[in-house]
């Protein structure tokens, strides 16, 4: 597993996700009426899907269309990564406005793993296209019985980084606030925004990932969101010999068989060991390993590396520029569905203990 540097010219993607019915429709079509989403392309399953019809201005091609506020809408043609390609292939040659964004709206029945497995293993859609976050819809009224129902959109609030409530103006206070701490216990990184008929900012929406090209920044913090899991006790609470790794972890954060942590150590680690135990993990469980996002202090370098994960499949990790801040520490956040946290735990203290012994 190479460490990559960070990109330069990296397009920014963004994934609209939410179960059928909860609001995602009534939200894109806000956004696509909005001056900020101007040099943004938007792929979406079908234009029937939403109604643009009247904000058309100009046809570039059958499967494109042009709108007021500058944005670009697309239909997905059966290949997430050969629209991608061939969108990008477009704006290389000028026949598109240079969109700096694209969002990617999906089904309400789909499972957002492998959009993300795309995104990040398509070796030619990661070097042009950087995830900026995922993006999900909960319904107010109805949310806490698709939860129950379905596995789906368990799945698409717990990798999201921004969960947007929706139909806040026909759900009772309580309701809400009942959602809001089940969304929480799923997902406690994630921000979550009430909205009522898609009104809301883009800005309060993107913007959540790693690396912003308009700034040339990497906002770790903000990508990361680990302050969210609460510290709860030291690594010599669980009977190990040394002190070097706290684990941040809420017994209460998990719900549906899904839970979420956060894993540090304050001693840097063997980069060899750490993606041998990646490795190991993935192959062995990566279907449990939702997403899976980190900062890792690396022994005998002086910067840290980003990693991100989506079950089986590992984006390149990033080598940063700088600390985000004082706090050194690798940080890892995961999101599991029936992986206890122990396992992984047990898994890295192993490996690392190995390599110390190797020194």
């Amino acid at each position: 597993m190479s460490v990559h540097e960070g990109p330069e010219d990296a397009i920014q993607v963004s994934l609209l996700t939410g179960w059928l019915g909860s609001g995602k429709t009534t939200l894109l079509n806000a956004l696509l009426k909005h001056p900020d989403m101007a040099e943004t392309a938007v792929l979406v399953n079908e234009f029937g899907d939403i109604g643009i019809d009247h904000m058309l201005v100009d046809t570039v091609d059958e499967n494109m269309v042009k709108l007021t506020t500058g944005c670009l809408c697309c239909t997905v043609q059966g290949d997430l990564s050969r629209s991608l390609r061939e969108l990008f292939l477009k704006r290389v040659k000028g026949e598109v406005t240079q969109f700096k964004r694209v969002l990617i709206e999906t089904t309400g029945l789909a499972d957002p793993a492998p959009i993300l497995h795309t995104l990040m293993n398509d070796p030619i859609i990661a070097s042009r296209f950087f995830l900026d976050g995922v993006i999900s819809t909960s319904d107010a009224v109805f949310g806490h019985g698709q939860l129950d129902r379905h596995e789906e959109p368990r799945k698409q609030a717990a990798v999201a980084d921004r969960i947007v409530m929706t139909k806040v103006d026909m759900a009772k206070p309580e309701a809400m606030d009942s959602l809001e701490t089940r969304l929480k216990t799923l997902n406690p990184g994630a921000n979550i925004i009430r909205a009522a008929n898609g009104a809301i900012e883009p800005d309060a929406l993107f913007g959540c990932g790693l690396y912003d090209p308009e700034s040339k920044s990497f906002d770790v913090q903000n990508w990361l969101r680990d302050e969210s899991f609460r510290e709860d006790h030291d690594h010599d609470d669980h009977g190990h010999d040394h002190e070097d790794h706290k684990h941040m972890h809420d017994p209460e954060r998990h719900g549906d068989g899904i839970s979420s942590f956060c894993m540090r150590y304050e001693e840097p680690i063997e980069w060899p060991a750490f993606v041998a135990w990646i490795q190991t993990l993935i192959t062995h469980r990566g279907e449990n390993l939702l997403r899976i996002k980190g900062i890792v202090n690396i022994d005998g370098e002086e910067n840290p590396v980003a990693i991100h994960g989506v079950q089986h499949i590992f984006h390149h990790p990033v080598r940063l520029p700088e600390w985000p801040s004082d706090d050194q520490d690798t940080r890892i956040v995961f999101i599991t569905r029936d992986l206890d946290q122990k396992v992984i735990q047990d898994s890295l203290d192993a490996l690392q203990q190995a390599a110390k012994k190797t020194e």
